[in-house]
């Protein structure tokens, strides 16, 4: 793949409304995101016991403790999965810049504002809703449901 001269791609970044410097902000944002989720690290998924001598568990003690881990697993994998969102994009931004900003789908500009929040994103709103399908109803049970 060839790279466009750069009044090309000037041209280019400007038409998708996103800029050299815009592109240079959003790389350290995601820069800045990944070095965030690796310093971090995962949250530790305390066992069931804490003492392995102990015969038996504390009947109280265990769903807490099973809520702590799905917690921590949930959470782990959420992370896990954003730095595998911000992987790409700054893969994406290395690859191909002129097109950053640009949903995946449909190529039209990805609001700014998204961008800003989660400059990860590959989607515009209406792709990424087409893609999540419907809203499912919540499972909340309400008063008035009890009749």
């Amino acid at each position: 793949m060839h790279q466009a001269p750069v009044a090309a791609r000037d041209f280019l970044a400007t038409i998708s409304g996103v800029d050299a410097a815009k592109i240079r902000r959003h790389r350290k944002r995601l820069v800045e995101l990944r070095d965030e989720i690796v310093s971090e690290g995962d949250l530790a998924i305390e066992p069931g016991r804490t003492d392995p001598a102990a015969v038996g568990t504390d009947e109280d003690e265990q769903p807490l403790a099973e809520m702590s881990q799905t917690i921590a697993s949930t959470r782990n994998r959420a992370r896990a999965g954003e730095l595998a969102n911000i992987q790409r994009a700054l893969a994406r931004l290395e690859q191909d810049p002129d097109s950053f900003g640009l949903c995946a789908e449909c190529e039209e500009p990805i609001l700014p504002k998204r961008l800003e929040l989660m400059p990860y994103v590959e989607l515009c709103v209406e792709c990424q809703q087409a893609k999540d399908g419907p809203r499912q109803p919540s499972g909340r049970r309400h008063l008035r449901d009890y009749k």
